[in-house]
């Protein structure tokens, strides 16, 4: 019967554990889609973990952010509604909440979070930026400036722009003075852009021409690498159309762009198409191809248009044809100029406008979408990625950690210039607590983590049924994580996040909590009662007995007791040394009869009046309480667990 017990038990733990490594990827997918701008895929994957009852209040967080972002904002509010009230919940979420309730037409529920929140952020000028542009997305997305950039150091003193990466080389325009042959071009003084590669991981590198005849006297740029559809390796950029078949300077007669293709020919590019969206009489550039090679993307003024650049894209098929061109749609493109897009790895664009709200001129966004895919929100990606100048550009490398953008902001070499960007994303502490003794999952642990530099506490969470906790932290800290349950005794973990991998977005700390030796707080054991003068056990004693069965046959099997039963100290020696034995006896045989070894009960005895809790001696000078203390039955712990002999007291 044992044996079959422990089978079952065994299964079960190993079902357990597999349901939660399934709820775990959830959460892996989740962050990471969150991380990737890709709100619709990442709700999917917490909503698997509402499913599973996994993580909560994390699936209920990110739940609410998401739905927020895509401006969904009815469905954001339960999620909200679930955690906001939290004690763990971080400050922030409280102007997330009032933004929905806001949304959603609840203006006086609204403004009662947004002044909780001004009670936390006094200084914080997002609620102004709110009203004034309405832009919810930016202003939720920019909560926490996540960028970082740099000046690159291969920029000329004229201008640099627009990159590529591949194969271990950047490709980019440049003007360069140094390199660049010819006439100078008369908007700016310069000479007409060419195509550079450079070494990307090396300090110092020079700059070289793009080999073949894609280089002319004439301007290129936006260069990208594409298959098609042979998964021959291919290249696309932009390109000056001729004016009447002559070269023309200034704005009066600026030369249309047009969108070209070259493909490799003896180790030199080759051009050998100009694509069909083409024209003589509007410009279209600034190509780039989907991860997935099915959509070009591209900025053209071509007439039917929002403004006066738009965003368009062209389907890509199977056998190499390119569509027709599709507007972005009037979410994307407005009465200004938006221009140079870019598409991630999860498929959302990001591109450059001066028509959107923003800090300047042009600045970078990207594009929000709902379940069904469809774009229904922008974001501007903040400062220090966007400028009060001209910000354009963008390029993001596979991880989306690392990349580059454009711009002719203060402070650079050039004209235009190029910085590399380094992405924050956001870090997530989260581990399982198990029981030293029996490696089960422990949950109701409360896990707080304190900043080890300040003292203040930044979280605070409690694990679940699987013994699962998981809560945001900053990088770059000390921290200590304190656990704590009533049947273990606390522990400190000391961790930090100094060294911690950007591409690392969840960090891992199992925590191990010894069990207290103390059999009544291991089974939250009640009082044991017995009539007067009498040792049989009653309905309410055997409840509680019970969980001693449990906790000694399921919790830990390994577990060796002695029994001791104690009266108070009303009658004579022999009275209660005889009544004492009785319950004794009467405990033991029923632990015996309901599953407890008897080897893990050394011994039952009765101790009568001799060991009392206290200082009482009889009716006269103690209170019913304070006899009743001394009427007590206890479980002396000898072994929790083979190898882990106890001190016994007699």
């Amino acid at each position: 019967m044992k044996n079959q017990y422990t089978k079952f038990l065994i299964v079960l733990l190993s079902f357990t554990m597999q349901l939660g490594m399934a709820q775990y990827g959830a959460q892996k997918r989740g962050d990471y889609f969150f991380g990737q701008f890709a709100y619709s895929k990442a709700i999917k994957e917490y909503e698997k973990m509402v499913e599973g009852g996994f993580n909560l209040d994390h699936a209920h967080q990110q739940l609410a952010e998401c739905y927020l972002l895509i401006r969904d904002y009815k469905k954001a509010l339960p999620h909200f509604e679930k955690i906001i009230n939290n004690s763990s919940v971080p400050t922030d979420y409280y102007f997330k909440y009032a933004m929905a309730l806001y949304s959603d037409g609840q203006y006086d529920e609204s403004e009662k979070w947004l002044k909780k929140y001004k009670k936390y952020n006094k200084n914080d000028s997002r609620v102004k930026r709110f009203l004034k542009d309405g832009n919810l997305a930016s202003v939720v997305f920019n909560s926490r400036q996540r960028y970082t950039v740099e000046l690159a150091d291969f920029n000329t003193e004229e201008s640099d722009f627009g990159v590529f990466a591949q194969n271990g080389y950047l490709y980019f325009a440049s003007s360069s003075k140094e390199q660049v042959d010819g006439e100078e071009y008369g908007w700016n003084d310069e000479p007409w852009l060419d195509l550079f590669r450079i070494r990307e991981d090396v300090p110092g590198a020079i700059p070289e021409l793009v080999n073949g005849d894609v280089n002319t006297k004439f301007h290129e740029s936006n260069l990208i690498f594409t298959t098609d559809y042979k998964k021959d390796t291919v290249i696309y950029f932009t390109r000056n159309n001729f004016y009447k078949n002559k070269k023309a300077y200034g704005i009066e007669k600026e030369l249309n762009l047009k969108i070209y293709r070259a493909e490799k020919e003896n180790g030199e590019w080759k051009v050998n198409k100009s694509l069909p969206m083409n024209s003589d009489y509007y410009s279209t550039g600034h190509p780039y191809v989907s991860p997935d090679g099915r959509r070009l993307y591209y900025t053209s003024d071509r007439p039917g248009g929002f403004g006066g650049t738009d965003i368009y894209y062209s389907e890509i098929h199977e056998r190499g044809g390119i569509g027709p061109p599709i507007n972005a749609g009037p979410v994307v493109n407005t009465e200004g100029n938006e221009m140079f897009p870019f598409i991630n790895n999860e498929n959302q664009l990001f591109f450059s406008s001066d028509g959107h709200v923003g800090y300047g001129q042009l600045d970078i966004f990207s594009t929000i979408t709902n379940e069904e895919g469809k774009i229904v929100d922008v974001i501007n990606l903040g400062t220090p990625v966007n400028s009060g100048a001209d910000d354009f550009g963008y390029y993001a490398h596979e991880n989306g950690i690392f990349g580059y953008i454009s711009s002719n902001r203060e402070g650079g070499k050039g004209s235009d210039d190029i910085y590399k960007f380094k992405f924050t994303p956001s870090l997530t502490v989260e581990g399982y607590v198990h029981d030293g003794v029996n490696g089960q999952p422990l949950d109701s642990v409360r896990i707080t983590i304190y900043d080890q530099k300040t003292g203040i506490k930044e979280g605070e969470v409690t694990t679940d049924s699987n013994g699962y906790y998981s809560m945001f932290i900053n990088r770059e800290r000390n921290y200590m994580l304190e656990a704590v349950r009533r049947t273990h005794p606390h522990k400190s973990v000391y961790f930090n996040t100094y060294v911690t991998p950007l591409t690392t977005r969840i960090m891992r700390q199992d925590i191990i909590l010894e069990p207290v030796l103390d059999l009544k707080l291991l089974a939250n054991l009640k009082k044991i009662y017995f009539d007067f003068n009498k040792h049989d056990i009653r309905p309410d004693a055997a409840r509680e007995l019970d969980k001693v069965v449990k906790l000694m046959t399921v919790t830990y099997p390994e577990m060796i007791i002695r029994l001791e039963a104690h009266t108070d100290p009303v009658g004579s020696h022999a009275y209660n040394d005889d009544l004492s034995e009785r319950r004794a006896r009467s405990t033991y045989e029923y632990l015996i009869a309901h599953g407890v070894s008897p080897d893990q009960i050394v011994s039952y005895k009765g101790f009568g009046k001799r060991e009392p809790v206290n200082d009482c001696t009889g009716r006269s000078d103690c209170t019913a309480d304070e006899l009743e203390l001394n009427r007590r039955t206890e479980f002396p712990i000898i072994q929790i667990k083979k190898g882990r002999q106890l001190l016994a007291k007699h």
